[in-house]
């Protein structure tokens, strides 16, 4: 294929689009028929305020009524090609995303998957302009991007999961030595936690405060802090939930609880610091013997060598 042809289809293929972008964007300013039928339909039931229509509204902008559809498809079939909706649910909660549901992350992934294949099909366009009989590699390189653009955004999912862990291992003495200094000060559990969620901010204090509001809502307390355990991917804050759970339950001593649950943590961070320097020794051994004692080598033996050159007859 010539430039002039490569121009040519790319000149269709624009075009196209922006012509459907156009019917589209004029068929959606039309006013649906729904809308202009059902006010006269007096005998058929309306939908309750807090009840979903069975039928989606309109979209919100050209671009997702125009690729909406498209895209829900491709997501649906991601899901039927991948599966684990359980484990992605899950993920999404560990990461602080429930409200994205796991519907919108495949959609995610499918947009992930899209920019994978344009910048491919960028790169495959460019080798066909000097080498055209590259098309078959082209297009299975255009596949590979998509698979691992999607691939890439289950990724990033689990680097969100781990990254908001460590801010969790982080907040947690700090959150739980205010909670036994509210508690040992005479406040009651729930009162203790108001008291916390208000004076401080993180994703630690984002989880208490959902149950915070669970409580508020007539959950009995031991009942909001199982379900923070069970939801928890970590073991010293589903340890420390279920401390305040049982403690609240049978009448234990709450501050001595959350003291040592405060000291359980710091102990914690303080063997994974170990157990990471001890891990990186051997790099840390890197510039030292690269880089440190050619050096020194160099400049010990060097003017001998430029001494014995000198003397040498």
């Amino acid at each position: 294929m010539t430039a002039a042809t490569w121009g040519g289809v790319l000149g269709a293929t624009l075009a196209a689009g922006l012509m459907l972008v156009a019917v589209r964007a004029v068929a959606w300013r039309r006013t649906p028929l729904t809308v202009r039928v059902l006010p006269y339909l007096r005998d058929l039931p309306r939908t309750s305020p807090g009840v979903p229509s069975a039928a989606p509204g309109p979209p919100t902008s050209v671009v997702a009524a125009v690729y909406g559809p498209p895209l829900r498809s491709a997501a649906q079939t991601v899901e039927r090609v991948l599966g684990g909706t359980a484990s992605v649910k899950r993920r999404l909660e560990r990461a602080g995303l429930s409200g994205t549901s796991v519907h919108d992350f495949r959609v995610q992934q499918v947009l992930w998957g899209l920019a994978g294949f344009a910048l491919a099909a960028a790169y495959g366009l460019l080798e066909a302009l000097t080498d055209p009989g590259g098309a078959l590699a082209s297009a299975m390189l255009c596949l590979v991007a998509f698979a691992a653009g999607v691939l890439a955004r289950d990724n990033h999912l689990t680097g969100q999961v781990r990254a908001r862990e460590r801010r969790i291992l982080a907040e947690f003495p700090t959150v739980a030595e205010l909670l036994a200094l509210s508690v040992a000060a005479g406040e009651s559990p729930v009162a203790a936690l108001d008291r916390v969620v208000r004076r401080s901010g993180g994703d630690l204090s984002a989880d208490l405060g959902k149950v915070l509001a669970a409580v508020r809502t007539g959950e009995p307390v031991p009942s909001a802090f199982d379900r923070l355990a069970s939801a928890s991917g970590l073991p010293l804050v589903s340890r420390f939930a279920q401390g305040i759970a049982v403690a609240v339950e049978r009448g234990t001593p709450l501050a001595d609880v959350l003291h040592a649950q405060a000291a359980d943590v710091r102990e914690a961070g303080r063997r994974e610091l170990i157990e990471v320097a001890a891990r990186r020794e051997v790099l840390m051994m890197v510039p030292v013997v690269f880089l440190v004692l050619p050096v020194t080598v160099l400049f010990a033996f060097w003017p001998g060598v430029v001494g014995l050159s000198l003397t040498t007859p």
